[in-house]
């Protein structure tokens, strides 16, 4: 489920200063959507969505200032509703004094930003979608291997955690390991992270639970990532049968999204982590246009054809 988003998260995450009001900080924002209330400015609230952060910049501002004050505070006790996050002022500008005596009276925030309004509504909009965003909780380990993340699946006990500890000590980035929280950030990407209870810990089953920032540093763990691809740990059975071409199109869906999905034998021996590592290489080459498999089959095609010309 959604993470609880306050104005005071709001604050910390974006480059937002308070103005007043820093006592109300703990007001729930619900929605990713900012208002930019001009036409309320005019006097039409039909569609105003109070529950909204409100967002004044140079447009709104200016036109304040050819309203009397009567009506600069009718318009702004209204635009104070009793869900309103808060109010955010952006390009240096300030709010006018009748709607920074409605935002004390409602309790509601006012903060302000040297940013455009572009820009900072690019700012909020960003942060609070992947704050809010449902999320979908996968029993895996989520692995950043050269930039890519790999969601790593399998059956308990296959050895999900220990190659994932091979992998940190190859270079790679830890995200999340026995849980990954992933939410859909548009309609092609996945991103996931770890749970907060879970964020930087892996358990190692004989060792226990390790702290792998405290253990390998700093550059061996990441917040979140994009998932690139999933690949999935099954253990290999005398009749099990396996794509050896790698030229198939699984797939799996998260949160409405289509993700590439890898099965890799496990079987003693078989060193995963290099494995895993060859088949990041080999993905990120297939997305740059590099197939070694259609390479093959072109090659058997112009075998085939010499042969054929040779027989007749």
């Amino acid at each position: 489920m959604a993470k609880k988003i306050t104005v005071k998260d709001l604050l910390a995450n974006t480059r937002l200063k308070i103005v007043t009001g820093e006592e109300y900080l703990d007001r729930e924002i619900v929605t990713a959507d900012i208002s930019r209330p001009g036409l309320e400015m005019t006097g039409y609230f039909d569609y105003y969505a109070p529950e909204r952060v409100q967002l004044m910049g140079i447009t709104e501002t200016s036109f304040a200032k050819r309203m009397s004050r009567d009506e600069l505070l009718i318009i702004a006790r209204k635009m104070m509703g009793s869900t309103t996050p808060g109010f955010v002022v952006s390009t240096g500008r300030e709010l006018p004094p009748e709607f920074m005596q409605a935002a004390a009276e409602a309790k509601i925030p006012v903060m302000a930003t040297e940013l455009t309004s572009s820009q900072i509504l690019s700012n909020m909009t960003y942060y609070l979608s992947g704050k809010l965003a449902e999320r979908q909780s996968v029993h895996g380990v989520l692995i950043d291997i050269y930039g890519l993340g790999i969601l790593i699946t399998g059956d308990s006990g296959v050895g999900k955690s220990e190659t994932a500890l091979e992998l940190v000590q190859r270079g790679h980035r830890l995200i999340a390991d026995d849980r990954v929280d992933i939410y859909q950030q548009d309609e092609e990407h996945l991103i996931g992270e770890a749970p907060a209870i879970l964020k930087n810990l892996m358990e190692l089953r004989g060792v226990g639970i390790i702290d792998v920032l405290n253990l390998f540093g700093a550059g061996a763990v990441r917040e979140h990532a994009t998932v690139a691809f999933n690949l999935h740990l099954a253990k290999w059975e005398k009749d099990s049968e396996f794509d050896r071409l790698g030229n198939g199109e699984d797939k799996i869906t998260i949160q409405g999204v289509d993700l590439p999905r890898m099965v890799l034998p496990v079987q003693t021996g078989r060193n995963l982590a290099v494995l895993i590592e060859t088949a990041t290489k080999n993905f990120r080459a297939k997305r740059m246009g590099f197939d070694a498999t259609a390479t093959f089959n072109q090659n058997l095609n112009h075998l085939i054809e010499e042969n054929s010309h040779t027989d007749a």
